[in-house]
């Protein structure tokens, strides 16, 4: 996820949905740069005279696309074998829950040339998902504790489906252009090979955007933009040309400890430290059972990830309204009560989720979350009513929560009485 789409070591939460590791490494799209195709005549030589040039005319049409931004890096780098290392530190604290996929494939984070046979370089691209601007420094979120949270990057469409497809568009474009470019000895004359990620792979999204200049790793382990925040997602498009890297940006989180302090479940433990076991985007998505007790009162009304870090940060005044239409809310989740969404029955939840990030969590750990929200909801009898309702229908697990949102509802009315 950036947005909680965005991952630090914890790739799966804060990114949006994390697939299984387990990839088809052979599916890389191979399209042959035919020998006999007639050469375009250089006219515009110098257009590209450099291929700094080239990278320019990439990124013009990555923003054409829907992305906001994009930069290179070596699939060589020396971040990889870095952060390999980091990771394997970060694992040894046992900060990663129920995420074990991020135990495996150590060789391909730390070599991810080997993800692609013949990737040169990395375009790490960025797309705001914001559909509407947020009142900066402020968690309005809090104020509605009636309502279902669903964290902004998921309320539409799964962005994974849309950023793969556009990232293969740039690519097709891409590979109209080889012949006006071999002149730049960047490998263009080869056979042109790609292939697009997002959140697919076991790949370090944040620290390549980081290194690519799209931004810097801010407290909370998401990369932030100067000019845009942090709302936004990752995506990666390895291909076969070679082209130069980009530079790092300067950091400019200064003194500032907002989201650290904000945090609900104290989850950001240290500056660029993060307890994904903590973690509301964790709990509430990946997490599968019972949820301690101990972060239950802390979840408040968020049923689907957390925004909290990232409405607080000072630097998501500059948050930009995306062009793609995926991300527009869909079935009215922006808005929703709790109780509204407590009455979906599985073959609505299956239904309204289809094409959503919604449909990871599951339609018992959908209600297992929403249980809690309204054990944190306002003291109501017809929340009582409701919980009860649904005592005993699926398992074990989620009527432990239903009881410890109606103990949480009974002790509001018992406050409530003169």
């Amino acid at each position: 996820m950036n947005s909680k789409a965005q991952p630090t070591h914890l790739q799966s939460t804060q990114s949006g949905a994390q697939t299984s590791d387990a990839h088809n490494l052979a599916a890389q799209t191979s399209a042959p740069n035919h020998a006999g195709q007639a050469r375009i005549a250089v006219h515009n030589a110098s257009e590209f005279a450099t291929p700094a040039d080239v990278k320019q005319w990439i990124k013009t049409q990555a923003q054409a696309l829907g992305f906001a931004d994009c930069g290179f890096l070596s699939v060589h780098h020396p971040l990889f074998v870095q952060q390999t290392e980091h990771l394997k530190q970060w694992l040894a604290k046992g900060y990663e829950g129920q995420l074990q996929f991020m135990h495996h494939n150590h060789h391909l984070r730390a070599q991810p040339a080997l993800l692609v046979e013949g990737a040169k370089t990395i375009i790490s691209v960025r797309m705001d998902y914001l559909t509407q601007t947020p009142t900066p420094r402020v968690v309005t979120d809090n104020a509605y504790p009636n309502q279902g949270i669903i964290a902004r990057y998921a309320r539409g469409r799964d962005y994974h489906k849309t950023m793969r497809s556009r990232l293969k568009q740039l690519a097709l474009k891409i590979e109209t252009m080889l012949p006006e470019w071999q002149h730049l000895n960047i490998g263009s004359e080869q056979d042109f090979i790609f292939r697009p990620f997002s959140d697919s792979a076991p790949i370090f999204e944040r620290p390549i955007a980081d290194a690519a200049g799209l931004g810097w790793t801010g407290k909370h382990t998401l990369l932030i933009n100067k000019q845009a925040g942090s709302f936004f997602v990752l995506g990666e498009l390895f291909m076969s040309l070679e082209l130069p890297d980009d530079e790092p940006v300067k950091e400019h989180c200064g003194s500032c400890s907002a989201c650290i302090d904000i945090c609900p479940t104290q989850a950001i433990i240290a500056p660029y430290e993060l307890n994904a076991s903590a973690c509301i985007s964790y709990l509430t998505i990946e997490h599968d059972g019972v949820i301690d007790s101990k972060y239950r009162r802390a979840i408040g009304n968020r049923i689907f990830g957390c925004d909290d870090c990232q409405l607080i940060c000072p630097w998501n005044r500059y948050a930009n309204i995306t062009p793609v239409e995926d991300f527009a809310p869909r079935h009215n989740l922006d808005n929703s009560s709790l109780l509204e969404l407590w009455q979906w029955q599985e073959a609505e939840f299956m239904k309204k989720t289809e094409g959503s990030p919604l449909r990871r969590t599951g339609y018992v750990n959908f209600l297992r979350n929403i249980a809690i929200g309204l054990g944190n909801a306002d003291g109501s009898t017809e929340i009582i009513t409701q919980l009860q309702a649904k005592s005993g229908l699926h398992n074990a697990i989620l009527d432990e929560h239903i009881h410890w949102a109606i103990k949480e509802q009974q002790e509001k009315l018992e406050n409530l009485k003169p």
